[in-house]
């Protein structure tokens, strides 16, 4: 019989040990209460993925900025007064000696108007999407210091919590990812420029956290193989940074894409630079870890696309990658993943939600999973008769009626 490589223990750089390569990537839950702060909702959801033996939860975005958020519906950490609720999210999160580690995040220029007209970013250059998102202010070097700081007590925060671990959020297109671009990144200070100038912000927020946690504690990134824009943050430079990483962080997670092109978010029928080879092995940025391999040995992460056992457990057994990530799988199959753990279940079913109208699909899908993720958290189950027009628009609606809320209260 086959070696079960999914089910293997793995032990990162720090000596943190792993239970097994299956992680729940990060996913925004979006049900914090009106001072964004986690609740029943959070330790309700986490419960539920814990039980599925997965050795590695990641959560959504936790925001170190409490204006710029990513989502209505964010958790900021900012302040110890938060510690019994994150202590009480961490213990829900926690079973039969799994991980958890809180993804911690800026927005920048990708925080919505219903959250503020001028965000901070390290240049103004406005992302132009639905009317969604203001004009950006240049953030000042008291600002940058600011960053620094938020992200350095929000990751000392998590581990008085019990948290596990922690992922700095540096891909996607938000503020990290911003200055690592240089479409959003036109400084000429020592924060931009050069790619090790653009890269300043990412490596001063990690030595600073390691400092304050210690040698023991994961540190993960997550990190763009590229923009997937003309002018942007392209593989070359994406390697030079995992260069930099080398001896400083535990887990490298490969994602890639911004909200202009929306790459992470599913392999759409227009993303480019993936080759029909990649679409047929699951994985969407599978071919980019070869590169990774040559340059770097820090323990690898991959998310998305991954959907059979047989897949996840060659690319194990061929070193190709440490860890495989799912998100959606943890929505649309969650009572199925500790069958699939075990190679009980051979494949997950890839759920894609469609409009009549091409322009929505993404929005319909976003929104799809969601209402799902909101459902769990209220105590509900999954629903697969969703309407994909309202799923389409619900993005907006919560946006809009959440942010409101918060700014009430």
């Amino acid at each position: 019989m086959k070696k079960n490589y999914v089910k293997t223990a793995f032990e990162l750089p720090c000596g943190a040990i792993i239970k097994n390569r299956l992680v729940k990537s990060a996913i925004t839950e979006r049900v914090s209460d009106k001072n964004l702060e986690p609740n029943e909702k959070h330790y309700r959801l986490y419960k539920k993925w814990a039980a599925t033996g997965a050795g590695l939860l990641i959560t959504g975005n936790v925001i170190v900025d409490r204006v710029h958020v990513e989502s209505a519906g964010n958790v900021y950490v900012g302040d110890d007064r938060i510690l019994p609720k994150m202590k009480a999210w961490a213990a829900a999160a926690k079973a039969d000696n799994n991980h958890v580690w809180v993804q911690i995040s800026h927005a920048g220029r990708q925080t919505n108007k219903f959250s503020t007209f001028r965000p901070l970013a390290p240049s103004e250059v406005q992302l132009k999407q639905l009317g969604l998102f203001g004009k950006p202010r240049v953030m000042t070097e008291e600002n940058i210091q600011k960053v620094i700081k938020g992200f350095v007590k929000a990751a000392v925060i998590c581990k008085k919590a019990g948290f596990t671990g922690v992922q700095i959020h540096s891909a996607h297109g938000y503020l990290l990812s911003q200055f690592l671009s240089p479409t959003t990144n036109k400084r000429k200070d020592k924060w931009g420029g050069s790619i090790e100038n653009r890269s300043r912000l990412l490596m001063t927020i990690i030595d600073k956290i390691r400092q304050a946690v210690g040698a023991s504690f994961p540190i993960s990134v997550k990190l763009n193989s590229s923009d997937f824009q003309r002018g942007g943050f392209t593989e070359e430079e994406s390697l030079q940074v995992i260069q930099m990483l080398n001896n400083k962080i535990d887990l490298l997670e490969i994602s890639g894409g911004t909200y202009e092109k929306l790459v992470f978010f599913g392999m759409t029928d227009d993303a480019p630079k993936i080759k029909e080879s990649t679409r047929q092995r699951e994985a969407y940025f599978i071919a980019f870890s070869q590169k990774v391999r040559a340059i770097s040995q820090l323990p690898l992460l991959i998310t998305g696309g991954f959907r059979s056992f047989d897949f996840c457990n060659q690319v194990l057994e061929n070193k190709e990658l440490d860890f495989v990530g799912m998100a959606r799988p943890f929505i649309t199959n969650l009572d199925d993943i500790p069958a699939f753990l075990d190679n009980k279940i051979d494949k997950l079913e890839n759920l894609v939600i469609r409009t009549s109208f091409k322009s929505l699909d993404n929005a319909a899908e976003g929104g799809f999973y969601a209402r799902q993720i909101i459902r769990y958290a209220e105590g509900g189950d999954l629903n697969l008769k969703m309407n994909p027009l309202w799923s389409a628009i619900f993005l907006t609606y919560h946006e809009f009626k959440k942010g409101m809320i918060n700014k009430i209260g």
